[in-house]
């Protein structure tokens, strides 16, 4: 019996067990209570007797008054009642009147309450919404960090009345008028810690409004921002240009030259042993577009080819042009018509491209570990060459072709042109003098096609942020100047990314703080697989109200499970007559704190007639914590977050209505950002292709 109820103490977390020791006061309480009033009737008598010497000696004086002993009262009751007028006899009884009342009091509170049956209100679960405490104690509402959602505080009791009466002593003085108290008061939730984020949201069900804008107009540190249709840029990027911050607009399909421009082949480090990983990681990803893993032969061939070809396109074009090479030149240099795809393989194994390095990089020493790198460089070259070289014909064929089919892309002039130069260089992202936020603008009819080129960036940026981290003092240091938010919403548009299932690990160490938003888990799986480690991987998981019905289970799984508890009272006695019998029964059930159906129907944002918005609600899992209840955030209902959102974004004008990205290496001319009413009237007003050439043969003339 005594271990069965240790057992039963157990069960549930977060909520202490009452105890039961309150018992055990009981006995102290009615000795104290019993000394109170001996000493009561025993002063009183006392006092009456106006302190006659006759009673006897005193124990002393203390506030004018003579205290005797408290059980002075017997022996006076023995000497002197027979002689009493009937006051100590009337003292006496009050007293034993003041003791037993608290004695009847205690028992009808017992009977009332303690008797009652009652259940386990933690039996199958103790899952409950978190409460204010807890909330804070989750670091949500220190005002720093992203958005994950508001939580309404619901203000009663003696906190409303206060609240009131304040506000009318300040109407009344000040003569001005007060806002009325309301009992409900929204909260922004923010979290600031290293940890990730996870979102589900269906689309238009508010996350853009309630989430990813507050957080983009609210975030000190650096972003890389995926925005599908450029919305975000319009509404985010005036405001944090404003703050200082350089604000990169990278859409690889614009033809207006006001993009941002990026070389992925000018993040290879030729100076350096780093040069072979960095091209055998960028290799990888051209010949794996879509995410689904080097699967077959081919790709895995095109891909060994693909990474000598890679380096020695980059050696060539510098040596020869002074340049970095782009992947454009590598395209034509695979599909040269001026020589065979042969010739290109001999040109790679004779080529001496450790004298070519030392060449470019004098500083670089043709001896030791710096030497070594350049003659390594050439034989990882040369070696991918011969390989080509002793495949039969059909095969080295079949292995150019894929690479080529992957470099398709690339061939696009417009997508050259963006990819021709650098406007900014990846480490630019932590560590220039101010924070740069980089918009991957992609329009919805270019993203099958521009997915490549995106997931290509997004993998580079993750590795290099990655790649170093410093140590000093035993410890961890931080080797940047901004910590970097990678805001991606609509995560799996850009298919699988390895490298992001691996980094979310560790990339909070360096800096990262990753923000992922799907529209649910049936999408996430269906790109990373049931066993993906992303939602393991991210401490923070918000939900909006799902449509699918394997989400809405998975989030009634993660609310946890109560417990429910029913009082049923049985009658029984004849259908006529008076019912003789009568039995209480109390069950505990177990139920979800939200199920299935009641996840999926979780109010969401809404609009009436007059176009008058109300959010919805929405969930928010934190790892270690009871789940929030909350409330979702409309950026456009804060005032001050609509005013941010209405600064335009940079260079915003009839001819660039999309605005003007910035340049840490190339500034744009001043007259992009002042283009009269009468040239904003012209079509020829636009930066035209020819321009934009111009400009880059002017790049190239310089570098």
């Amino acid at each position: 019996m005594c271990a069965s109820s240790t057992q039963h103490n157990s069960f549930g977390l977060g909520s202490p067990e009452r105890s039961r020791n309150w018992r055990l006061l009981y006995l102290p309480f009615v000795l104290l209570l019993g000394l109170a009033c001996l000493i009561l009737t025993t002063q009183r008598v006392a006092a009456f007797y106006g302190y006659d010497p006759a009673l006897g000696a005193s124990w002393g004086s203390a506030f004018g008054v003579r205290w005797y002993a408290p059980w002075a009262i017997f022996h006076w009751q023995e000497a002197f009642g027979a002689n009493d007028p009937g006051f100590m006899e009337q003292a006496i009884t009050q007293s034993q009147a003041l003791f037993l009342c608290p004695q009847f009091l205690l028992l009808a509170v017992w009977f009332t309450f303690m008797k009652k049956l009652k259940g386990d209100a933690r039996l199958h679960g103790s899952a409950r919404w978190a409460n204010e405490k807890e909330i804070r104690r989750m670091g949500y509402m220190d005002g720093k960090g992203v958005y994950v959602g508001g939580w309404v505080k619901h203000i009663t009791g003696f906190a409303y009345w206060s609240a009131v009466a304040r506000r009318a002593v300040l109407v009344w003085f000040l003569r001005s008028y007060r806002p009325p108290v309301r009992r409900e008061r929204q909260m922004y939730l923010r979290h600031n810690g290293p940890e990730h984020v996870l979102c589900f949201a269906p689309t238009r069900s508010g996350k853009g409004v309630g989430l990813i804008l507050p957080t983009l107009l609210a975030w000190e540190g650096s972003t890389l921002v995926l925005d599908i249709k450029g919305e975000n840029w319009a509404l985010t990027s005036g405001f944090r240009r404003s703050q200082g911050q350089t604000a990169l607009r990278f859409d690889p399909s614009d033809m207006s030259g006001a993009s941002a421009f990026f070389n992925p082949m000018e993040e290879i480090r030729l100076d350096s042993m780093l040069a072979i990983p960095d091209a055998q990681n960028m290799a990888a990803m051209l010949v794996d577009p879509a995410g689904k893993g080097l699967e077959d032969h081919w790709s895995k061939a095109a891909f060994a080819m693909l990474a000598g070809a890679l380096l020695h396109c980059c050696i060539m074009v510098r040596h020869e042009q002074d340049r970095c090479a782009t992947l454009y030149d590598l395209g034509c240099m695979l599909a040269d018509e001026s020589r065979t795809i042969q010739q290109l393989f001999d040109e790679m194994v004779k080529t001496d491209h450790a004298a070519m390095l030392h060449k470019i990089f004098p500083d670089t020493a043709p001896d030791g570990d710096a030497g070594d790198y350049a003659q390594k460089a050439h034989v990882f070259i040369a070696s991918s060459a011969r390989e080509m070289l002793n495949k039969a014909e059909n095969e080295a064929s079949g292995v150019v072709s894929t690479a080529l089919t992957n470099l398709a892309l690339y061939r696009d002039p417009v997508v050259a042109l963006n990819t021709s130069r650098c406007d900014f260089r990846i480490h630019d992202l932590m560590n220039a003098e101010n924070p740069v936020n980089l918009y991957l603008v992609i329009s919805p009819a270019d993203i099958d096609r521009m997915k490549p080129l995106i997931r290509l960036m997004v993998d580079m940026i993750i590795r290099r942020v990655c790649a170093k981290m410093e140590f000093a003092d035993g410890s961890s240091k931080a080797g940047y100047k901004h910590r970097l938010l990678l805001m991606l919403d609509e995560f799996t548009s850009l298919g699988k990314l390895p490298i992001m299932e691996k980094a979310l690990a560790y990339i909070a160490g360096y800096g990262g703080k990753v923000y992922l938003i799907v529209q649910d888990i049936t999408q996430l799986n269906a790109v990373y697989g049931k066993e993906n480690a992303l939602m393991a991987n991210c401490h923070v998981r918000i939900a909006y109200a799902p449509n699918t019905v394997e989400t809405a289970e998975i989030l009634s799984k993660m609310t946890g499970k109560t417990t429910v508890v029913e009082e049923k009272v049985s009658l029984s006695g004849s259908r006529t007559g008076h019912l003789k019998n009568a039995s209480v029964n109390v069950t505990e059930t177990a139920r979800n704190l939200l199920t299935p159906d009641e996840c999926m129907r979780l109010p969401g944002l809404s609009k009436d007639e007059q176009g008058h918005a109300t959010p919805g609600d929405m969930l928010i899992f934190t790892a270690g914590y009871s789940a929030i209840y909350g409330r979702q955030i409309l950026y456009f209902l804060d005032p001050t977050f609509s005013t941010r959102a209405k600064i335009p974004a940079p260079g915003t004008t009839a001819a660039y209505p999309s605005g003007i990205s910035d340049s840490l290496y190339f500034p744009r001319p001043a007259s992009w950002y002042a283009v009269t009413s009468a040239a904003a009237a012209s079509p020829a007003s636009a930066h035209t292709s020819e321009q934009v050439e111009a400009d880059y043969a002017r790049y190239l003339d310089a570098s």
